[in-house]
């Protein structure tokens, strides 16, 4: 019979086809997909391979804005391919955005097994924190310290380490190891790990009610990366208003008198040490629990 008499299209591939609860697959354009996405897609049959860009394309660009939808998004894209890693890091990625933590879980673990990278580490002890078990958390922290030798990430589990500790109602020791890890970094630490750093610092003495050096280590965050945390948020809520305002102006004086290809990365530390507050609060050290 001619394709045009029968009475309904044939079936869609396997897997092609949406389910009742989510997204609809929206069009791109083929531009809009980044070229290591359209080379591990190749993979694919043509229209999977479409549909799966559409809805990869659209966590992306949710993440920030709706995580919720966006991990709606990665979850469709995960079902039809989720022997790619970029389909499972995606669900991951938005499952954390979105507080699905024990799904976020569940795709970092096969991350890392996909991949044999330590980079996760942080992410997962982050996700047992949140599911609440700050010993489980720990135990990710001594694996990292390890395995891991990229600064940055050695700043995420030192941060996981103190929000654990904290959890375990060690808050004194929690501000100790965030206290250090901003006197000694270990190694040069890129500007956006300095800032996060300097915000759970910050964040961990207002949770103890000194809002006033809580005030100068979120100050000092938004000095370091203004965009990076909502520290400038929070001093609105301390403050009632925004109290530095030529972050901007200090920014582009940096770029015009700085490359922008990491040499200076030393004399930046160097010179955000300089400005940093006076007096980290580093309290006798309790006993950390093994």
């Amino acid at each position: 019979m001619p394709r045009q008499d029968r009475g309904q299209r044939e079936p869609l591939p396997p897997g092609v086809g949406p389910r009742d609860n989510e997204p609809e697959a929206p069009e791109i354009n083929s531009k809009d997909i980044p070229r290591s996405v359209r080379a591990e897609l190749k993979s694919l049959p043509k229209e999977l391979a479409n549909t799966v860009a559409a809805h990869l394309v659209a966590a992306g660009e949710l993440i920030e804005v709706d995580p919720e939808r966006a991990y709606a998004h990665a979850e469709a894209a995960k079902r039809r391919a989720a022997r790619l890693s970029l389909a499972r890091e995606a669900l991951a990625e938005t499952a954390y955005a979105a507080g699905h933590y024990d799904v976020a879980l569940t795709e970092f673990r096969a991350l890392r097994r996909m991949t044999g990278s330590p980079d996760y580490l942080a992410v997962l002890a982050d996700c047992e924190r949140a599911l609440g078990r700050p010993e489980a958390a720990l135990r990710l922290v001594r694996e990292g310290e390890q395995s891991v030798k990229d600064p940055a990430m050695l700043v995420e589990l030192r941060i996981v380490q103190a929000g654990a500790r904290a959890d375990s109602g060690q808050q004194a020791e929690a501000l100790r190891l965030l206290s250090n890890e901003i006197e000694s970094p270990r190694g040069v630490v890129p500007k956006p790990a300095q800032a996060r750093l300097r915000y759970a610092y910050a964040a961990l003495l207002l949770e103890q009610g000194d809002r006033d050096a809580a005030q100068d280590w979120f100050t000092a965050s938004a000095r370091i990366d203004p965009e990076g945390t909502d520290a400038l948020d929070r001093l609105d809520e301390l403050n009632g208003m925004v109290l530095i305002t030529d972050f901007e102006d200090d920014d582009e004086d940096d770029e015009e008198s700085t490359p922008d290809d990491g040499a200076g990365d030393e004399d930046d530390a160097e010179s955000i040490t300089q400005d940093e507050p006076d007096g980290l609060s580093t309290p006798g050290s309790e006993e950390p629990e093994s």
